[in-house]
């Protein structure tokens, strides 16, 4: 699978989003979020957006490379949006469908350069 990043951005629902948690969790990627704080705070009805901004090389993981390290526009209950982190495999990300046009991605991109980290966001909401 290539290692060279599409310049596009994918919409996931919720229990997409927690599948492709799961998965990065399964194959231990670095970054995820955990299943039970994605349950917690994460909006169920809402969708979400994954953004690839790094190839991530494990030479020594030969099973998981390349793996896409994407931003993740994240809708929490509150109806904010968070920025996170997630890896996924070229495959997974490919598999997902284009549905936005240059005008969304333009918006989504412009959010994900002003929502507040989970970190952030967490310490926030203390």
């Amino acid at each position: 699978m290539s290692a060279v990043l599409p310049r596009t951005m994918r919409v996931v629902d919720t229990g997409k989003l927690m599948r492709l948690e799961q998965e990065a969790e399964r194959l231990g990627l670095s970054q995820r979020l955990p299943a039970e704080w994605l349950r917690q705070h994460v909006d169920a009805t809402a969708v979400h957006y994954l953004f690839p901004v790094l190839v991530h090389e494990l030479a020594h993981r030969p099973e998981v490379w390349p793996q896409w390290r994407c931003q993740l526009l994240l809708t929490v209950r509150t109806g904010e949006e968070v920025l996170s982190l997630l890896d996924v495999l070229p495959a997974t990300f490919q598999r997902l469908p284009e549905t936005l046009d240059v005008t969304a991605k333009r918006d989504i991109a412009v959010r994900m350069g002003l929502a507040l980290s989970v970190r952030e966001w967490v310490r926030r909401s203390r």
